[in-house]
């Protein structure tokens, strides 16, 4: 299944409202986790699945990348990268991450940030990713937390009054299709359990590097209180693997 809800205008408008998509990687409240999973950027050749407005394929070329190349299904995403893009070392390209077929040992660093829970077969994507990254390339990505996604709802459960009582999890185990509400739509999304993402990585030839659940630090909850709900449940999963 390759989903393109943003080419929906309904849902591109509301996206493109979120404080992610206006103010770039440092709206981003796991922008500084994953920035400190990446590898030195410098000299490498990247390659960003599921691109987006294209912010961390120019934080790439920032840091020193000889070239990116930047995918997404999205016409209105990648139209929108490009007019915010003026680098002839940055190329975007449409289509969709479970098309993507590269020349091996091509990519030095790949990265994903919140596409993952959108594609079907995980494995697959793995292989893939392991054959295209030089040996000792880096696959770094971010998605949705198993416990944010085991339930379709993706909500808390709310006393009589309100108030948020805590998260249910339900159906863990029961790996597949969750069609979500997000920005007021109707989203199809994937659920895989930890053991699932880490093994698959293993068992695609990659060694693990780092795993973060995103606990908010005391900066962030200075920031913005609203992360004060993270502390009660993980919503990312941020992985960091090596090519063996």
């Amino acid at each position: 299944m390759k989903q393109n809800k943003y080419d929906d205008s309904g849902f591109f408008e509301n996206y493109s409202l979120m404080p992610r998509s206006t103010g770039g990687l440092e709206s981003a409240g796991e922008w500084d986790t994953f920035r400190g999973m990446l590898p030195e950027l410098s000299g490498q050749r990247v390659l960003d699945l599921g691109c987006g407005f294209g912010w961390h394929c120019r934080y790439a070329r920032e840091q020193g990348a000889v070239s990116v190349v930047g995918i997404d299904l999205s016409a209105n995403m990648l139209e929108r990268a490009r007019a915010m893009t003026s680098d002839p070392k940055i190329e975007y390209l449409q289509l969709a991450i479970e098309d993507a077929a590269f020349s091996a040992d091509q990519y030095d660093t790949v990265i994903s940030s919140l596409a993952i829970h959108y594609i079907e077969d995980f494995g697959s994507l793995c292989r893939q990713v392991q054959y295209c990254l030089k040996p000792g390339g880096a696959f770094v990505f971010s998605a949705e937390h198993p416990v944010y996604t085991a339930l379709a709802a993706q909500d808390w459960h709310y006393s009589p009054d309100g108030q948020k009582q805590h998260w249910p999890v339900d159906n863990y185990h029961l790996e597949g299709l969750r069609q979500a509400n997000f920005l007021d739509h109707e989203v199809a999304k994937y659920h895989r359990t930890t053991a699932t993402y880490l093994n698959t990585l293993m068992d695609s030839g990659f060694t693990l590097k780092r795993i973060s659940e995103l606990q908010p630090t005391p900066e962030m909850l200075e920031k913005n209180a609203a992360w004060q709900e993270e502390t009660r449940r993980p919503m990312f999963l941020l992985l960091s693997a090596v090519k063996l």
